[in-house]
């Protein structure tokens, strides 16, 4: 088969298409032909050495989506989707090839309403984006506040809009701004951390949001001198240099809660079992992915050295 594969990490440079055996799958596993399959910023920090458990040689990739060809007769010959869990891509090869070996509790039926390019992109971002919203009990009515305008920002906002919340976006950049609102979304845009409690009750009819989902990690003292009584804030990301200057005091005076989200906690089993309730989601009219780029997987190297530059949209490589 054809796949991905990478023999060091601390750059893009020894990431080569290869031709490789097809695995073969055990008894409780299986073996599916991969249709589409997402590129995360993950990915790309995987290479360039920021995960330390990371093993070589290597086939990259977390989120894909295909037809079962062995294993379960129940599963035979089903389209699923699945990835994201902990190891996949780092310690266990990964997706970012023509089959992929996983346990066969590690897919999901792939939901109607998706394409499996569709499905590709989703992963990563909706995963994050649910176990942002279940742990910090985002619910109908919840004014909830997300802080950024990517892939995640964008998961978490169809998610909690899909719960009945009160949802606005945050961004930096006008142009950032002016997209999410062109998108029908609520949004404004970040001036200076000392602005940000005003900004908040001025997008929330006065009142403090419930939830902040900072999803840059540059805000988070920010956002926790916005928060309500008792509320929470929720957080991915950190500066380069792991860091944030914030007082303990002000989360203390407000009761409030610090989550931390990291998708790389759960397992592959876990994360099937998410993709089903989201999966149920997008049957009940959550809207599906468009903002994408399908390119096929012997362009992928290239689409990887374009990913690390900066490039905005979600590119999706096609076996």
């Amino acid at each position: 088969m054809q796949a991905l594969q990478f023999s060091a990490t601390g750059s893009l440079d020894s990431l080569q298409l290869r031709e490789l055996p097809t695995p073969e799958p055990a008894a409780d596993e299986v073996l599916v032909e991969v249709r589409a399959t997402g590129i995360n910023p993950s990915d790309i920090k995987n290479l360039l050495g920021l995960f330390p458990y990371t093993s070589t040689p290597r086939i990259p990739g977390r989120d894909f989506a295909g037809v079962v060809i062995s294993g379960p007769p129940e599963l035979k010959g089903k389209a699923v989707w699945g990835g994201t869990g902990k190891g996949f891509g780092f310690y266990r090869d990964g997706s970012h090839a023509q089959y992929v070996v996983v346990p066969a509790d590690a897919v999901a039926l792939l939901p109607e309403s998706l394409s499996f390019a569709q499905a590709a992109t989703c992963g990563v971002p909706f995963i994050t984006a649910w176990d942002a919203l279940e742990r910090s009990q985002v619910q109908a009515g919840t004014r909830f506040l997300i802080i950024g305008g990517g892939a995640v920002a964008q998961a978490a906002h169809a998610l909690a809009k899909a719960r009945g919340a009160e949802v606005v976006l945050a961004a930096r950049r006008a142009e950032a701004v002016q997209e999410l609102q062109a998108q029908g979304m609520s949004a404004f845009q970040l001036t200076e951390e000392a602005r940000l409690p005003e900004q908040a009750l001025e997008h929330f009819q006065q009142q403090a949001p419930e939830v902040i989902f900072d999803t840059t990690g540059f805000w988070l003292a920010a956002a926790i001198n916005s928060l309500d009584t008792f509320g929470r804030v929720a957080i991915i990301a950190a500066p380069k240099d792991g860091l944030i200057s914030l007082s303990p005091l002000d989360l203390y005076r407000r009761g409030g809660s610090i989550i931390g989200v990291n998708s790389l906690l759960y397992s592959l089993e876990d994360c099937a079992q998410i993709l089903t309730q989201i999966g149920a989601a997008f049957d009940a009219g959550l809207p599906a992915p468009s903002e994408f780029i399908e390119l096929p997987l012997s362009e992928a190297v290239t689409a990887y050295h374009q990913v690390s530059k900066g490039g905005s949209e979600k590119v999706v490589l096609i076996p």
